[in-house]
């Protein structure tokens, strides 16, 4: 490594001391019966309120929600983190004295690897305290309603607007792995340009540096974890146990099990799609709030499909759970296909025939069908 490229990773090192003694991230809210707002402040080893009864203020709001109380004792990231960023900071200085790239690498990707464990591990904690409530000893219930707050940036949560931004530490940490970046770059094409200047290997002008090769992937996979750990997905279904967010009946028959899915990361589940869409039209739904809708494929029992790419047939024939006889399928054709197997309507034309001709619907079309009737 080059002296500047030593100095560079020493005082990446060096500044996060300042995480110590600073701020690593802030939430802060605001409401209308808290004109000077709420916040709370985290640290290495605490989490304190921005003011001096903010922390309790919060904890009474939670009480009434049914949140679980905020207890810096109980939460064993602040015991663990003053020691990961003592051995983050005695590491950088171990790279620097040392002078190999292979040892700065190393330092760089551990640090790559704790921060994207560090705000995945911040992101879950936020979703267990916005999820996991207490409805039975909670005064206020609001059906649906789940109060993570965001895990950087701005969102609305009942009547309170959350802020979520890093600290001064937490910036101080983004400065130090830019240091650590920067530094290995110099080094890298310190080394690239010596090579190109042997004339005796010719080929390696050509070929990447291996360790460029396992940054850029370390990079890649890191960020990839962090983004993939932030998507919400749906989620599997437990039938004979889960209950219909809607109608509250136990979930048995795989070919209609359909649920929703809120960018909160929330799942509700029902037992049939006529069930779901209802819900849908209810006050407790704001379609705002969610991220994707499912439905289960009648061709392929427990597969679910988004409900945007699916088509919808209705007949007195498909027995489904609430009735409706609403049905899914991945396209026309298995749909149509399926009609085609049923026997004819008793009471004449269905829903679905119009002069003799079977009908599908998309998911939009559906929904004005169940609302309608």
């Amino acid at each position: 490594m080059s002296r500047l490229s030593r100095i560079l990773t020493a005082a990446a090192g060096l500044i996060l001391i300042v995480m110590y003694f600073t701020t690593l991230w802030r939430i802060d809210l605001e409401a209308p019966q808290y004109p000077e707002g709420l916040g709370l402040r985290i640290t290495l080893t605490d989490v304190q309120g921005a003011g001096e009864f903010d922390l309790q203020k919060i904890n009474n709001l939670n009480h009434y929600i049914g949140m679980k109380q905020i207890v810096p004792e109980s939460i064993p990231e602040l015991r663990i983190m003053p020691w990961i960023i003592a051995f983050l900071i005695g590491s950088a200085l171990v790279a620097a004295v040392v002078g190999r790239r292979r040892v700065h690498t190393l330092w760089l990707a551990t640090f790559l690897v704790i921060s994207v464990i560090g705000l995945a591990d911040f992101w879950y904690w936020e979703y267990d305290y916005g999820h996991d409530l207490n409805t039975e000893e909670a005064a206020i219930i609001v059906p649906g309603m789940a109060y993570q707050p965001p895990l950087i940036g701005s969102k609305q949560l009942l009547n309170f607007k959350a802020h979520s931004w890093p600290g001064t530490g937490g910036y101080v940490a983004f400065l130090s792995m830019g240091l650590g970046l920067l530094a290995w770059g110099l080094d890298w094409r310190r080394a690239h340009q010596k090579r190109a200047a042997r004339p005796e290997h010719p080929a390696e002008n050509e070929r990447p540096s291996p360790n460029a090769a396992a940054i850029l992937v370390l990079a890649g996979l890191s960020a990839s974890a962090l983004l993939g750990g932030c998507t919400p997905e749906p989620e599997p279904f437990h039938f004979g146990e889960d209950a219909g967010a809607y109608c509250r009946m136990t979930i048995d028959d795989e070919r209609f099990a359909s649920q929703v899915v809120m960018k909160t990361g929330r799942v509700f589940k029902f037992d049939a799609i006529e069930c779901m869409a209802s819900w849908l039209e209810t006050d407790v739904a704001n379609e705002n709030d969610i991220h994707s809708v499912w439905v289960t494929n009648m061709e392929d029992p427990g597969a679910l499909i988004p409900a945007l790419e699916a088509r919808f047939v209705q007949h007195e024939a498909i027995r489904s759970p609430m009735g409706g006889g609403w049905a899914a399928f991945g396209t026309d054709e298995e749909a149509l296909g399926a009609l085609r197997m049923l026997p004819a309507s008793d009471s004449g034309a269905t829903d679905n025939e119009t002069a003799g001709a079977p009908k599908t619907y998309s998911w939009f079309e559906m929904r004005r069908h169940v609302h309608i009737h």
